[in-house]
């Protein structure tokens, strides 16, 4: 975990993207969210799904994952009062959503390249309209505007979907948002320290 000088604000966790295709919390997208919202006061915890560098187990086809995300929701939630802030990119994001929906502990949620077309490796179903709408705690959607796993109308429709949504259209980038680390980080962290309305 990486604490934040003085006194941490909040807790946050950080999933990262698909474990069977190179994906680990070692990615200069995720080092940069995670010292932004450390610079910002926040605790941040940053894991691999199981079966990823070392860890434990075998990838468990998103499913068994949604117990690795619990977990370090747990973990970070030991450390202070208050919702726990999760971000996940592509299968992170699909995987934390899935269980902030069942986790009252998640506060508010930051998805990033939200894998909404077909990729090699089918990913488990969302939960119908109904359930989707009855979130109700903030959401960030985040996509690059070429990115080909999250094209935006989709995104967009999956916004109306939450009831407490938000969607940024990165232009000039896709899914993997090179060089464009900081923007991406800067945006998470400042929704993270927003307060609830």
């Amino acid at each position: 975990m990486r604490l934040p000088e003085g006194t941490p604000r909040g807790r946050a966790v950080i999933c990262h993207p698909h474990p069977q295709f190179g994906g680990s919390k070692d990615h200069p997208l995720l080092w940069a969210i995670r010292n932004e919202l450390a610079a910002r006061g926040f605790s941040v915890l940053s894991y691999n799904f199981r079966g990823v560098m070392g860890s434990g187990g075998r990838f468990g086809g998103g499913v068994d994952e949604l117990k690795d995300v619990r977990a370090a929701v747990g973990r970070a939630d030991d450390q202070g009062t208050g919702g726990v802030f999760v971000c996940g990119w592509s299968f992170g994001a699909h995987t934390a959503l899935r269980e902030a929906l069942d986790d009252e502990r998640v506060g508010k949620l930051a998805l990033i390249g939200f894998p909404l077309r077909d990729t090699d490796d089918a990913l488990p179903d969302l939960p119908d309209r109904i359930w989707l709408r009855a979130f109700d705690r903030p959401v960030l959607l985040v996509a690059g505007e070429a990115d080909p796993f999250c094209p935006i109308p989709e995104l967009k429709s999956l916004g109306r979907k939450l009831a407490r949504a938000r969607v940024e259209v990165l232009p000039g980038t896709d899914h993997f948002f090179w060089k464009r680390e900081r923007e991406v980080a800067r945006l998470v962290a400042s929704f993270a320290e927003e307060s609830p309305s």
